[in-house]
């Protein structure tokens, strides 16, 4: 059997909706499905504050589990250096509290133009959508260069690493994350691959990041997906993953209509069927 870490993501058990489900229940969640650990949702947390951390911690420690990821939602796409001065210091932030909380890495987005302002129609539109008037993609990545290089002096002081998700925006195709990871060129700057974002020719996709991956969101919609869903074939991800030498951890990101707790059970059930073939 090749050895990953499994874990869950809390967004898992939340998906956005009005009432914030607890990072804590999340985590004892974890430790009843038997998982080594969870990557934080940053808009999750109740607070920042010290005392709320440190419980975290805490009871991370008690129930065996590693914090092994801070999400954090910015935006580099955005005209106005002083709006993405702002994303920069909200960046430097997050790494500062995913040192705090004892994370070695953050999700990173590229940020998107938001000229399509609904998820739903975003989603409908394969995650592509066009310029903000007078400006080009090119701009954009040149905004999200520059604003990654802004913040690596932290990233490297700290000791954590900016993972760029194969998000919306910039980074939807592999071209565009390589764009970016490679322009900036550092060992603080690398890619958390979701399984589910590349909606077309997916494993190719999968395949071209995956030498500079570094976290994996394990995509699955038991239940039918809440916004759409992949018919995602794992034995070709693992293919890609062992010719990658990837040895990193494997974040569920349960995205059906499933109870929940019942979707992260099934997940990490069909995971460890698949890494117990040879």
């Amino acid at each position: 059997m090749t050895r990953y870490g499994i874990g869950t993501s809390t967004y898992s058990f939340w998906h956005f909706l009005p009432e914030k489900v607890p990072i804590e229940f999340v985590m004892e969640k974890a430790w009843e499905l038997e998982l080594d650990g969870v990557e934080i949702l940053h808009v999750q947390m109740e607070s920042e504050n010290n005392e709320y951390v440190n419980n975290l911690k805490n009871l991370a420690l008690s129930l065996g589990l590693d914090i092994y990821c801070l999400a954090i939602h910015q935006n580099f796409v955005k005209p106005s250096e002083e709006q993405r001065e702002k994303e920069v210091e909200h960046t430097k932030h997050c790494l500062e509290t995913a040192y705090k909380i004892g994370a070695p890495a953050i999700r990173l987005n590229s940020g998107r133009w938001g000229t399509i302002r609904s998820f739903d129609e975003l989603m409908a539109n394969k995650g592509e959508e066009p310029p903000i008037p007078g400006y080009t993609e090119e701009d954009a990545f040149n905004w999200v260069v520059e604003s990654i290089e802004k913040c690596l002096p932290v990233a490297e002081n700290l000791g954590v690493v900016m993972a760029l998700e194969n998000h919306w925006g910039l980074t939807a195709t592999p071209d565009g994350v390589l764009k970016v990871v490679e322009a900036v060129n550092s060992k603080w700057l690398r890619v958390l691959m979701d399984t589910g974002n590349f909606i077309e020719d997916t494993y190719n996709g999968l395949r071209k990041i995956a030498p500079y991956t570094v976290l994996v969101h394990v995509k699955t919609y038991y239940g039918g997906g809440v916004w759409y869903e992949l018919d995602i074939d794992y034995s070709k991800v693992f293919k890609i993953l062992r010719e990658a030498g990837y040895r990193g951890y494997l974040s569920i990101e349960f995205e059906g209509k499933d109870d929940a707790t019942s979707g992260v059970y099934k997940t990490r059930k069909m995971l460890l069927e698949h890494l117990a073939k040879k």
